[in-house]
This record gives structure tokens, C-alpha cells and sequence, in this order.
């Protein structure tokens, strides 16, 4: 068999199968041949490595799948923080088998890999979006904002038997267990964030249109440097937070 044969076949070859092609090729006295192999091993090991990562963040919901419950809804918010613009939170339940390699904390993915795992759990997932603008944060507090968000993205999801939640407890009767920093240690917490994030940072975007000249695009309303420019230069908008500083100064 020719090494470009060779190269086709192993890049096909599936994982349960490799155990036998490797033992079948690992006496082949051909350098490029053992090239071929080392690479395919090392693209092995990856791949391994994150399932195993995924399955390790996933404890959360096989414990509650082995309590009885089936529709495990993870959620979790982005922009809290942001001087300018709503705060955005996702509900998602990811169906059975679901598997996405580098699904993660939304802040560890980079925008390109948040926007696949965005449209692959926008096609195969249930999903809910709560959307509370400044006007509401501004009266009720960021906190209860953030709530109120969240319990709006859960309502979408219709009947759900479980929450996962980051670092919140939400009034709603439903059984529910708050996890600090759990878009890191929860598959389905990990899958809301990066909803939230991708809804939100393309809300900034067009409000980056709509109000030019503080960098929304790029900041995504937080209070970088070119921000604050903006807001000395040309006052707030109708979307900044006026509850936060410096605004509320201004």
C-alpha cells in the first residue's frame, strides 16, 4: 500500500478501529509511514483528552439523570458588569447524546468556536433568551435584573424538571442547584453561556451602529478606555446603566 493510500485510510479510520490499523502498520519500515501514525495517535490523544474533559463536566446532569430527572435545564447570564446594554441570559437543555468538542465557559472559546457551538445548539437544543435592558436594571438593581433575565429564559423552556444554575437561585418551584463558577464545571451551564454571549455581543454590535463613537463593538458596553472617551465626548445614550459609575455622576 502506498503512503498516500496509507494517509487516506487513517484519516478515516475511527477511534475503536485504531487499536488494530496501528498494529498492523506499526512495523512498517517506511519513515513517512510512521509519521502518518504518530500524527493520527497524537490527533487520538486530543480528541480523547476532550472527551474525557466533557464527560468530567457533565456530572451535574448524569447525577440528576440518575435521580429520575430528564429535561436538565443549564442557565447562565452575561453583562452584568457592562456600563452600557442589557443583560442577556440563556436556558438551555442539550439533548441526549449531545456531544460539541470545546464546548466551554464562553469566556475560554474564542468568537469563531462560540459561534459554531452557538448555531449547533441553536439547531439541536432547547433553547430560552431573557433579555432585560438598562431601563430595569436601572430600577431594580443589576442583581434582581440578572433574576428576572434568567426566569424569563427559563419560561421559554416550557416544563423543565431540573435547573443547573451559575451561581444564582432563582424563585421558581423547581428543583434547582446553584454552582459557583459553573459554566467551567457544567456542560449545560457552559452551553448557556455561550448563548447569552453570542445573543448579547451581537446586540452590541448593532447598538455599535445605532450609537457610534464608544466602541460597542468591540467592548461590548464595558468601560475600556475608548468607552469612556466616548461618553465624555458625547454624553450617554438611552442605553447606557445611569445606576452605574461614572454615569450616575455624569
Amino acid at each position: 500500500m502506498t503512503i498516500q493510500a496509507i494517509k487516506q485510510r487513517l484519516q478515516t479510520v475511527r477511534y475503536e478501529e485504531w487499536e488494530a490499523v496501528r498494529a498492523e502498520l506499526k512495523d512498517d519500515p517506511r519513515a513517512g509511514v510512521q509519521t502518518l501514525l504518530r500524527q493520527r495517535e497524537r490527533q487520538f490523544k486530543v480528541e480523547r483528552e476532550r472527551k474525557d474533559d466533557y464527560a468530567a463536566r457533565s456530572v451535574f446532569e448524569d447525577e440528576l439523570k440518575a435521580n429520575g430527572y430528564v429535561r436538565i435545564g443549564g442557565v447562565d447570564e452575561v453583562g452584568r458588569g457592562p456600563l452600557a446594554g442589557p443583560v442577556v441570559a440563556a436556558a438551555v437543555i442539550l439533548p441526549e447524546g449531545f456531544y460539541h468538542p470545546g464546548l466551554n465557559d464562553s469566556k475560554l472559546m474564542s468568537p469563531s468556536a462560540r459561534e459554531v457551538a452557538y448555531r449547533a445548539l441553536m439547531d439541536e437544543a432547547m433553547v430560552g433568551v431573557g433579555i432585560v435592558d438598562a431601563d430595569v436594571i436601572d430600577r431594580v438593581n443589576i442583581y434582581e435584573a440578572t433574576k428576572l433575565a434568567m426566569m424569563e429564559a427559563v419560561r421559554q423552556l416550557g416544563e423543565v424538571d431540573a435547573l443547573l444554575i451559575d451561581a444564582m437561585t432563582l424563585e421558581l418551584d423547581v428543583p434547582q442547584q446553584s454552582l459557583i463558577k459553573g459554566d467551567a464545571r457544567s456542560v449545560s451551564i457552559a452551553a448557556a453561556s455561550v448563548v447569552a454571549k453570542v445573543v448579547r455581543d451581537n446586540m452590541m454590535e448593532d447598538y455599535a451602529v445605532l450609537y457610534p463613537g464608544y466602541g460597542f463593538e468591540q467592548n461590548a458596553g464595558y468601560g475600556t478606555k475608548a468607552h469612556l472617551a466616548g461618553l465624555a465626548e458625547q454624553g450617554i445614550t438611552p442605553i447606557h446603566r445611569k445606576s452605574f459609575a461614572p454615569i450616575k455622576h455624569m
